[in-house]
């Protein structure tokens, strides 16, 4: 417990608890409860508004509520036949600027509409989803920032608040296992791992293991056996599962090919991918002896006069 007192935070709701560890999540509540608990200071503080108070709308019945929908409607349709009969007295010459008078209310409004748009999207809240790698991890070390400045740290301090099961996640993202190299590439441990991976899909059980030995109690044989050297007979579906086996395993070499880097600001002396292979198996065997040549031809010293 004596270990576990320093990763407590005295201000927790679980600091009782000898098994607990304050997480991010810990630091954040009790950050919000501190803020939480001035605001209420400084309200109680506070002298009280003296504005007078808003006064309340009347409740309206779904009676009244649907009448006044209908006597909004009839008052609309009322206005657009009177509109519609002023429409018909006119010339063309009023008739043309009513027009255009109604195009420049719709582009009017247009234009408000889009002013209300461009606002709300400047002044919209923090995405939640979609938001780019940079921005989240922007986001995230201000949010750390915050809970170590209340717990007195630093940012170079931040491991400090990692759990003990966090760690061990970071610690095995960081230590790659290394790749084969010379002989381990066929040593037993690799072989066995080749060997799963190809009998991973195939299917293969004790029902089939029992089914076999059945058939034939010879077939999974001790050294007493009698029959030591006489192939046992295999089933054809056993046969078609070894086939298709070797068959996916050639059409999958076929079409395994792993990119190589591109230098672009290495100088181009191949025609195709495969000259490129052969040049930089000669280049490592004779480029240290033929240095000195290479140079006098790029110069230009090497040529006759």
């Amino acid at each position: 417990m004596a270990e576990n007192k320093g990763r407590v935070h005295p201000a927790c709701i679980n600091a009782s608890n000898p098994y607990h560890e304050c997480v991010e999540f810990c630091f954040r509540r009790i950050a919000e409860t501190q803020s939480k608990a001035q605001l209420d200071e400084i309200a109680r503080t506070s002298p009280p508004p003296t504005s007078s108070p808003v006064p309340e709308e009347p409740v309206q019945s779904e009676e009244e509520r649907a009448a006044k929908e209908a006597e909004d409607k009839a008052a609309q349709e009322a206005e657009e036949k009177c509109a519609a009969e002023e429409y018909a007295k006119m010339n063309d010459k009023q008739k043309k600027l009513f027009d255009l008078r109604l195009k420049l209310n719709a582009a009017r409004k247009a234009n408000e509409a889009a002013k209300v748009a461009e606002k709300k999207r400047e002044e919209a809240p923090p995405e939640v989803r979609g938001v780019s790698k940079a921005k989240w991890f922007e986001e995230r070390q201000k949010r750390m920032g915050k809970v170590l400045e209340t717990n007195g740290l630093d940012m170079k301090k931040a491991y400090m608040l990692d759990t003990q099961e966090q760690a061990e996640e970071k610690y095995e993202k960081w230590e790659k296992k290394p790749a084969a190299f010379g002989w381990d590439v066929f040593n037993q441990k690799s072989l066995y791992n080749a060997y799963k991976k190809r009998t991973k899909n195939i299917p293969y059980g004790m029902e089939d293991y029992n089914k076999a030995k059945e058939a034939d109690p010879e077939f999974f044989r001790d050294g007493s056996s009698l029959k030591y050297g006489k192939a046992p007979e295999i089933p054809d579906e056993n046969v078609d599962r070894m086939v298709e086996e070797l068959n996916s395993r050639s059409s999958q070499r076929k079409e395994f090919s792993r990119r190589r880097k591109f230098h672009e600001e290495k100088d181009i002396d191949s025609i195709n991918d495969r000259n490129e292979h052969f040049n930089r198996k000669i280049e490592r065997a004779f480029g240290k002896y033929t240095v000195e040549i290479k140079n006098n031809l790029e110069r230009g010293t090497a040529l006759p006069d």
